[in-house]
């Protein structure tokens, strides 16, 4: 209390106040100075520490994200596999041809800078597609198979031809952060048959199909699938000589078709063209456990390895995305790899074995399963 009143009276009467005046204590600027250069060696480090901590971080989360791609990507590959009917190798996509064939490849969906890594024939399902029977057929068609009619449809099944792609472009869609070495990507093409050329049961005589009136958009038969019958045999398509009229060729280029509206299943595949790991036909051979026949038909070209094998083979190739099949078993085996790093930065994204975490690679063999009839 005491000290209190000191103060006050020294506040109010500070002419009353006797000796020297009192010196004000401060820093000096040698000492500030001093202090910053102190405090500078001191953060500086501690920034650099935690920027480093950042950067390890988002290259951990990159790499992460880039693995959970690749491993959704076989996944979805592998349940799509497992409906196959026919699975092409590599011979039937790129020749050499024996007697009564054609080469697949020519007649895929056109694409400049894709090239078809796995192609194969399968049973898609159309739910809720169907009228159950022909009293209701009478008056819910297809086109009425939602909600507002529930159980009055069933599902069905169309045949299907799937064709996965690896893309090499420069889009700059897909080429983030812009520059540098654009990554591949894979996309996948389907042209299917629909229930527009069904017949409807309603309809007395039993000539008369749904048609594309009384069908979705989803429901009908694309532009590019070949609907030529066994009565036209110099056009028409079957799984018992799987390699020739694939596709109408007239409806490739129609922009309703798949064969124009690819879906991209991932993006950010390895683009790295030196030190890359190369497989070998021989390898699918190992891998697959191929035997092949002791016997080779007539005018079919022998058997090599590299039948089985499909994969990019320009002359820059990054084998990135690889397929090997082995059509008598109807199994194949796929490979994909990922380039983490090309998502964080334009360049200084090639493959180096040292540096295997940034690009994870995915492998999945299935056996399709898929027949008619079933």
């Amino acid at each position: 209390m005491k000290t209190l009143l000191r103060l006050l009276l020294k506040t109010q009467h500070p002419r009353n106040r006797s000796g020297s005046a009192q010196t004000e204590k401060g820093m000096t600027l040698v000492e500030l100075l001093v202090g910053a250069i102190m405090a500078f060696l001191i953060i500086t480090p501690m920034l650099g520490f935690v920027v480093d901590m950042l950067n390890t971080d988002r290259r951990e989360q990159v790499k992460s994200n880039t693995e959970q791609d690749i491993q959704a990507a076989v996944d979805f590959i592998a349940q799509d596999l497992s409906q196959a009917m026919y699975i092409y190798d590599n011979r039937a996509l790129n020749g050499p041809t024996g007697p009564n064939e054609q080469i697949v490849g020519p007649q895929l969906p056109p694409n400049a800078n894709g090239t078809p890594i796995l192609v194969f024939w399968k049973r898609q399902q159309l739910k809720n597609s169907l009228p159950i029977n022909p009293t209701v057929a009478a008056s819910v068609k297809p086109i009425n198979c939602d909600a507002q009619n529930p159980r009055q449809c069933n599902d069905t099944y169309v045949l299907s031809l799937v064709a996965y792609y690896q893309i090499r472009d420069n889009n700059s869609t897909w080429c983030q952060p812009a520059g540098g070495n654009c990554p591949t990507r894979i996309v996948r093409y389907e042209i299917r048959d629909g229930i527009d050329r069904l017949i409807d049961p309603s309809v007395p005589g039993g000539a008369a199909t749904y048609g594309t009136g009384n069908t979705t958009t989803a429901q009908q038969t694309d532009p590019a699938f070949n609907t030529s019958t066994d009565a036209v045999p110099a056009t028409s398509f079957s799984l018992n000589n799987p390699t020739v009229n694939v596709t109408n060729p007239t409806g490739l280029a129609n922009p309703r078709s798949g064969a124009q509206n690819p879906q991209v299943l991932v993006n950010y595949i390895d683009n790295s063209t030196q030190n890359v790991p190369v497989p070998t036909g021989a390898n699918c051979q190992t891998l697959l456990g191929f035997v092949p026949p002791a016997v080779t038909p007539a005018g079919t070209p022998a058997f090599v390895p590299d039948h089985l094998l499909i994969t990019d083979r320009s002359g820059n190739s990054a084998h990135s995305f690889y397929a090997c099949v082995d059509t008598s078993k109807n199994i194949a085996r796929v490979s994909i790899r990922g380039n983490s790093l090309r998502r964080l930065q334009p360049n200084d994204t090639a493959y180096n074995p040292n540096k295997s975490a940034f690009f994870p690679t995915a492998t999945v063999q299935v056996q399709g399963l898929g027949a008619v009839g079933q």
